[in-house]
């Protein structure tokens, strides 16, 4: 029967930890190591005994205003160490956060807090007015009003219990809006004893670089503070940035998503950086094997691939990857878990036979805020597996000879795009509200190895360059930027299959997409005027999988996220002998502005090498 269960080890601690809250966890930790440093960020460090302190003034402010177990509370923060005082202060006084990232669209910040009938808000005055948010009915609060220090730094009373909501974490729906995962304290806890043994509690130093509103980040900055680390946060994902972060401080842990360990690795200086960390976690979608065989040339530390989804707490299995394989298994469950693989009768496959994911055990969450019917239809109950909720994820494996689980892709149409969980249907609901869109379908493609691409499938009125633009600029309006499809295909009509459904399979079948770019053929040129702008022109052609960039396109515009981002500023740097910075890459957009920026900030040495090496061009075409 293919049910995979960790060995049971250490009854106590479990049974300890599904009694217990994150709060006493890190009051426990506090005590032990009150001196040591917990958070550095922006240059600035605190102590477990000053965020201890922090965080108590805040939850005592938070009590006075009706806080208690079961009221939740938005955070919406930079990533600084307010945001770890935030987050504790919200869990001491005994309610659940919700965690709103500063880069989202104002509209989906909107719903979030809608939808969550939230009526206290954590942020500062500065973000409130640079996103114009609507925030009438709530009460704000600012971590760092003076006022709060008049309150006392001793522990709060509360009665918050292991059973109480941690916090309430929202993801992409298929209904065309996200939907709220309810996470317990116990939940957390139990994970959290479950990543002891996983990966080991030796405290070290970790680097924090995902944003809060991802679950994997409660790892990096709630089970890291419990377990006495020192949690560095990194609110800029360059490769530059991260590389002086990591040797600065002594790092020792870095936990990422495959494709932001692609990212990293097109700069040659993250390379040595990487290699002095004991241990790297991989995890938010599947890690391909390529990735594997760069990483070994030089991290020879312990390196895991990790999974699990939001409803069962963050990771559910891990597996340690000593030598790159056929393929990347996600192992074994934790600790407190149990994995079936199901068929289509809800009954258990033999072992290598392929099925679907149902997840037992100690990380249920609760289920889904306001949507009972969804949560009955995920979060089941099979007595015969388990005396608790099982949760069906829609994931496909099997178990391989060795007990570890292959995974295989998804049984619907759910999307795992650099680490976020995306339900086309959310895209599509949108993209169907706009005027002149009749259908629209979204389909991932990964037409270049380790790229995958959101594609917009449309039958809509107006087609072309200026179509396409107007399309994107409502998307930005309404979803996050990893949501947003790199490239759309007009389609006088939607390709069914004989019993009448959208045929994806068909969608997948099409030739390459051309990226959608807003150049008429008279702006668009082979041959550049300059050396800077052939390599500029030479970059982001590479980067995007195209074979021509207009003069005046805009990247962004093109499809271009940010591994592509990334690629592009390897090669140019390569190509031109020098260092740029990664932001002028946003600022100046396109290959016209870019190539001008960078002539003007043009060392001299530089710009002589530029120059011979046009020469020598421009005598070869001579010849």
């Amino acid at each position: 029967m293919s049910r995979v269960q960790m060995p049971e080890w250490n009854r106590t601690e479990m049974d300890r930890a599904r009694d217990s809250t994150i709060a006493e966890a890190f009051r426990r930790q506090a005590a032990l190591t009150p001196d040591a440093i917990a958070v550095a960020a922006q240059d600035r460090q605190l102590s477990y005994r000053e965020i201890d302190e922090r965080s108590n003034r805040l939850a005592r402010h938070l009590q006075s205003l009706g806080v208690k177990p079961e009221t939740l509370v938005g955070v919406l923060h930079g990533r600084s160490e307010t945001l770890v005082v935030s987050l504790l202060g919200i869990l001491k006084a005994g309610g659940a956060y919700v965690p709103l990232d500063p880069s989202y669209p104002r509209e989906r910040l909107s719903l979030v807090l809608e939808d969550s009938e939230m009526r206290i808000l954590l942020t500062s005055s500065a973000l409130r007015s640079r996103l114009a948010l609507d925030l009438g009915r709530l009460t704000l609060v600012d971590p760092e009003d003076p006022i709060l220090a008049r309150q006392t730094p001793h522990p709060v009373a509360s009665e918050v219990a292991a059973h109480n909501l941690a916090y309430v974490m929202y993801t992409s729906g298929s209904t065309g809006k996200p939907k709220g995962v309810m996470v317990e304290n116990r939940n957390v806890v139990s994970f959290f004893a479950g990543m002891d043994r996983a990966i080991g509690s030796k405290p070290g130093v970790w680097i924090a670089v995902t944003s809060v509103a991802f679950d994997i980040s409660v790892l990096e900055l709630l089970w890291t503070l419990t377990r006495g680390f020192k949690v560095v946060i990194d609110n800029d994902e360059g490769a530059d940035t991260m590389c002086d972060r990591i040797v600065r401080h002594g790092a020792t842990h870095l936990q990422m998503t495959p494709s932001l360990a692609r990212m990293l690795m097109l700069n040659a200086r993250t390379h040595s950086a990487l290699g002095t960390l004991r241990q790297i976690l991989l995890g938010g979608e599947a890690v391909p094997t390529f990735l594997i065989h760069r990483l070994r040339q030089f991290f020879g530390g312990e390196l895991l691939n990790m999974y699990g989804p939001t409803e069962t707490t963050i990771w559910s299995s891990t597996y340690r990857i000593l030598e790159p394989g056929a393929t990347v298994p996600i192992g074994r469950p934790i600790a407190g878990t149990q994995i079936h693989l199901l068929d289509a009768g809800l009954k258990p496959v033999p072992a290598g036979e392929i099925g679907e994911l149902f997840i037992a055990g100690d990380g249920v969450a609760r289920g889904y805020w306001k949507q009972p019917d969804l949560t009955a239809a995920r979060f089941l109950s099979i007595p015969s597996l388990s005396e608790s909720r099982i949760y069906r994820t829609g994931d496909m494996g099997r178990l391989l000879p060795d007990g570890n689980i292959e995974f295989l892709g998804r049984a619907d149409d759910q999307v795992k795009l650099r680490g976020h969980r995306i339900e086309p249907g959310e895209i599509e609901f949108i993209l169907e509200q706009i005027p002149g869109v009749k259908q629209a379908v979204i389909v991932a493609r990964e037409d270049r190895e380790g790229d995958m691409r959101l594609v917009a499938c449309v039958v809509a009125e107006e087609t072309g360059p200026e179509a396409v633009g107007a399309l994107k600029n409502t998307l930005k309006t309404k979803l996050p930027e990893t949501m947003i499809p790199s490239s759309f295909v007009f389609l006088s009509s939607l390709p069914l299959t004989e019993n009448g459904k959208i045929d994806r399979k068909a969608l997948l079948n099409l030739p390459s997409p051309a990226v959608a770019g807003t150049s008429t053929p008279s702006q668009s040129r082979s041959e550049y005027g300059s050396e800077i702008e052939h390599a500029v022109a030479s970059a982001w052609k590479e980067a995007l999988g195209v074979s021509e960039v207009g003069f005046n396109d805009n990247f962004f515009d093109l499809g271009a996220h940010s591994l592509m981002v990334a690629e592009a500023h390897a090669k140019l740097q390569n190509t031109l002998g020098r260092e740029i910075p990664l932001v002028d890459l946003f600022q100046f957009s396109t290959v016209s502005s870019l190539a001008r920026h960078l002539s003007d900030t043009q060392p001299a040495a530089a710009a002589a090498r530029i120059a011979g090496r046009a020469q020598r061009r421009r005598s070869a075409r001579q010849r």
